[in-house]
């Protein structure tokens, strides 16, 4: 073997969970060789480059977020926290001891999840402790925004009668608001990628609004991201990419390696935490009103058009669906366009539904974690239904491919939440929610890194270093996997070397 002063193996690695231990050779930003540590020096011996010796670790594939916004995610790192909060007043009262320790900027917050509240959200009760400084608010889930009267005034709709805003006016109503400057929430950006590369993050596919490419196009010519990124693209921009001829995968960017097109985002409907998701049944209470069914975000036919459009070129979609009908609208037009692609969520689904995502084979990009923080408000609000929620065990039963992602910020930005709770289903002391969608911890492992399953010569150098064999830990432990290091293309992007 030539000898390569880049190269490195990895000695006396177990190869995945409850694996043997092994020598890993990496090149190039390759795996070049997996050999058995029970045949070196015996003319299998791995040479050239360093050798790092990490005692018996297990040795993974890189793991994905395969759902995250990070823009919005790197900037809730630096909001006012409102996860956890209980009633719209016990809001109020977070916003109260902030709303003066400012210069009269927007005082911005994340994480409120009004679903299970007694109280409604009210611009009074925020103008009651923020007259003069602009308020606002972001749901948990991104799909609502909650303004007090000096935000609604900042953006023009001062006459809004509660400042509880949903759906595709929230986003325009965020979008309206002022932002930190470019460089400072780029940096932000470049500090949210190093956090997940510690927690064994390779890659992550950003669905941030916005025009994502050219943002990923700036931030690549001013840093190297840890992670690896594929780039969503939005219908308002899809024209504009497939004028430039990019494809889903293309290279973009100034490290081309690193950072690449990604899907075409599409949206069928809202979410559960507003009551928007589009279903076959109404919400409790909401029968008989324009909204009993949640709403649907974008016909059937247009849908169609959009993704034949985008497959067309080259661009795969991704298309968000939450209710069952949600889905089974979304499977159609999959089954119409025959094109590859993906649902994200996939959160409620009809039995017929099941084996649709397998044989039409759609990847259903779905985020564990929300099973666990949205247990009680999917027994109210999908009351009598919730043996189809979160239908994991159904899904993999099924021959669906499954794809983990957190939907950062609305979960955080890490693997192993998700993989803790696919496999426990609970997050408390309380029992398992719904034990029959459990996964197996091979499955979950193989969901959050994409589909890789094992470790083998001339896949990409993408992998993680952990002290404790994920087949052997609690739930405890698989939440808070203690993450020795990370390499991502060849490179170390977090540990001590």
């Amino acid at each position: 073997m030539a000898d390569n002063p880049s190269a490195l193996t990895l000695t006396r690695v177990r190869l995945g969970a409850g694996g043997p231990l092994a020598r890993v050779r990496v090149a190039d930003g390759r795996i070049t060789h997996v050999v058995p540590e029970t045949d070196a020096g015996s003319g299998a011996e791995v040479d050239g480059g360093r050798q790092l010796d990490l005692g018996g670790r297990v040795l993974l594939p890189g793991l994905w977020d395969a759902h995250v916004h990070l823009a919005e995610w790197a900037s809730a790192r630096h909001r006012l926290d409102l996860a956890g909060t209980a009633s719209a007043q016990a809001v109020a009262d977070l916003v109260r001891e902030r709303a003066g320790a400012a210069d009269g900027a927007v005082l911005y917050g994340y994480g409120f999840r009004d679903g299970l509240w007694a109280d409604a959200p009210h611009k009074r009760l925020l103008d009651a402790v923020s007259p003069d400084r602009p308020v606002a608010l972001v749901s948990a889930d991104l799909h609502a925004a909650w303004l007090n009267s000096a935000g609604l005034a900042l953006v023009g709709r001062g006459d809004h009668p509660t400042g509880l805003i949903r759906e595709h006016e929230a986003f325009e109503v965020l979008s309206a608001l002022p932002a930190a400057p470019t460089d400072v929430v780029d940096g932000w950006i470049e500090d949210a990628c190093r956090a997940a590369a510690a927690r064994g993050v390779s890659g992550v596919i950003d669905f941030q609004f916005g025009d994502t490419v050219a943002d990923w196009e700036r931030r690549s010519a001013r840093f190297r991201p840890a992670v690896r990124v594929s780039a969503a693209v939005y219908a308002s921009h899809l024209d504009a990419a497939i004028r430039r001829g990019l494809r889903t995968g293309d290279e973009v960017g100034a490290d081309g390696s690193l950072v690449r097109m990604g899907p075409l985002k599409l949206f069928t409907d809202g979410s559960l935490n507003t009551r928007t998701a589009l279903c076959r049944d109404p919400y409790p209470g909401l029968e008989g009103t324009d909204g009993a069914h949640g709403i649907e975000e974008t016909a059937p036919e247009e849908l169609v058009r959009l993704m034949r459009h985008a497959a067309a070129h080259g661009i795969e979609p991704a298309v968000h669906a939450i209710g069952d009908r949600a889905n089974t609208v979304a499977l159609d037009a999959f089954e119409a366009v025959r094109c590859r692609g993906r649902i994200e969520h996939a959160q409620l689904l009809s039995p017929q539904d099941l084996p649709r995502f397998a044989q039409l084979g759609v990847v259903a990009g779905v985020q564990p974690r929300h099973v666990t923080d949205d247990r009680d408000v999917a027994d109210r609000h999908w009351a009598g239904r919730t043996e189809r929620a979160f239908a994991y065990g159904d899904l993999l039963a099924a021959g669906a491919r499954l794809e983990f992602g957190s939907d950062a910020p609305v979960s955080p930005l890490d693997p192993w939440l998700a993989i803790a709770a696919a496999v426990s289903r609970t997050d408390d002391e309380r029992p398992a929610w719904h034990p029959e969608q459990r996964m197996s911890v091979p499955d979950a492992l193989v969901a959050a890194a994409r589909g890789r399953r094992l470790i083998r010569v001339g896949d990409p150098a993408d992998l993680v270093v952990v002290d404790a064999d994920p087949l052997d830990a609690e739930p405890d432990t698989l939440r808070a996997m203690p993450v020795h290091a990370t390499l991502t293309n060849g490179r170390w992007t977090h540990g001590p070397y």
